[in-house]
């Protein structure tokens, strides 16, 4: 039986996303327990920490406009292959501060373009009423991928050393660009037009920035078209996705980049003692995305919910739910406990992403890849400003208390994310929507 081409590029954008935050994942270990073993104060770790967003926030926007003009699938390609030379030949030395900065600021200039040239892909590809599950499926490898990066790193760490954790990555990323140099191609014309012949309607396809070929009863022609630009920037149902994805990431990121200090550190446990269950919290994630993306889909086809209604009830429930675990997440002084509440925080954020993250294709097709690329950069700032500003908490609580055992070292750690989560989906409750607003 032959796979459909669709799904085979939806399979290769799932492995790509897991590989990305396998690599994210594997640098916070190897990088903290080599910054542990040199000594290095929390302040430094969380500025080095945060390098790659400073490079990850600069190439959003340019990453969606190189999609568009230049297409997606060869820019995966190049960024892909680029980061994976970069972890391949960079040493992992924390004396080496300067170096550790600029290496990670390209990996994270390189990686900004991952993500838009994925939407430009699927954009091509993936026909509308498989969207919610296929974005939800490619984004759920980052979860898979963290998953397993806590699950199988810490022991890589411990009996090869951090080093060898950057080669393992390389190693990854160059496997995966040899499958898409194999398998990935652009899509052909009657691959659009069956979407159109299935019922979807008028389907726009990009030809390059400021153009759209309009397909309708067979027949192309080519109009252009003005972005409009200042529409986007004021529009609250825009705003109410930037606000969504700017506290979905800080959570995510201070999570996933300060969890292994919170295991060690906050609750004095062993990492690869804890054996799987350091991974659930990320495996939790993973499940709740697909979850999400199936329940959406369901809602939206057998219209039981309207689009807006879908995308609000999610993202509500997702982010109400996460803010209650991340607001007890420091009460509880157990292996267990800990795990838990991190699992059920990572999980309901995930299964929000099928309201807001999905929310800009709703809004504005034509402009998807722009909304994104916003809206990316506004998650990529949270990315700079919560990894490096827990580190200064982390630092100005060990002074205070001498360690960073105490659950008073960690609670405003865990309470900014919880409480970004309740203002952030108040605010796409009353001002998103689900219809189309940009044509």
């Amino acid at each position: 039986m032959k796979v459909p081409k669709r799904y085979m590029i939806v399979i290769l954008t799932f492995i790509s996303t897991f590989v990305c935050y396998v690599e994210r994942v594997g640098f916070s270990i190897a990088y903290t327990a080599a910054a542990d073993a040199a000594g290095v104060n929390q302040s430094v770790k969380g500025s080095i920490l945060s390098s790659f967003y400073y490079g990850y926030v600069c190439s959003q926007v340019l990453g969606g406009w190189a999609a568009q003009r230049v297409g997606g699938r060869c820019i995966l390609l190049f960024s892909f292959m680029l980061w994976s030379l970069t972890c391949g030949f960079v040493p992992i030395d924390p004396n080496h501060v300067m170096v550790l900065v600029i290496a990670r600021l390209l990996v994270g200039v390189v990686q900004g373009f991952i993500f838009p040239s994925i939407l430009s892909v699927l954009a091509q590809w993936v026909q509308p009423h498989e969207r919610s599950r296929s974005v939800s499926l490619t984004t759920s490898g980052m979860y898979l991928g963290a998953a397993t990066g806590m699950l199988v790193l810490p022991s890589l760490v411990k009996f090869r050393g951090p080093r060898f954790v950057f080669l393992a990555e390389a190693a990854l990323g160059a496997a995966w660009s040899m499958l898409w140099l194999n398998y990935a191609s652009d899509p052909p014309l009657p691959e659009h037009l069956k979407a159109n012949a299935a019922g979807i309607g008028q389907l726009l396809l990009s030809i390059k920035e400021g153009q759209k070929i309009k397909v309708e009863n067979g027949r192309g022609s080519i109009k252009a078209a003005t972005i409009p630009r200042k529409r986007i920037l004021v529009s609250l149902p825009v705003w109410a996705i930037v606000v969504n994805n700017f506290t979905f990431h800080y959570a995510l990121y201070v999570l996933m980049n300060w969890l292994p200090t919170y295991f060690e550190k906050g609750l004095q446990l062993s990492l690869q003692e804890m054996g799987f269950y350091k991974m659930i919290p990320f495996l939790n994630m993973f499940i709740f995305s697909n979850v999400g993306g199936v329940i959406a889909d369901h809602l939206i086809t057998n219209r039981i919910l309207t689009v807006t209604g879908t995308r609000k009830f999610l993202n509500t429930i997702g982010f109400v739910v996460a803010s209650v675990a991340l607001l007890a997440l420091p009460i509880f002084r157990t292996s267990g406990g800990a795990v838990f509440c991190s699992s059920i925080a990572l999980g309901f954020l995930a299964l929000g992403r099928a309201g807001f993250a999905v929310n800009h294709m709703d809004i504005a097709p034509r402009y998807a890849r722009i909304v994104m690329g916003v809206s990316n950069t506004a998650g990529t700032l949270a990315g700079i400003i919560g990894v490096e500003f827990t580190g200064r908490l982390l630092e100005a609580a060990k002074t205070k208390n001498s360690d960073l055992s105490s659950p008073e070292s960690w609670r405003s750690v865990f309470m900014i994310p919880g409480v970004l989560c309740i203002i952030s989906s108040l605010g796409f409750l009353f001002h998103s929507t689900g219809e189309r607003i940009f044509d």
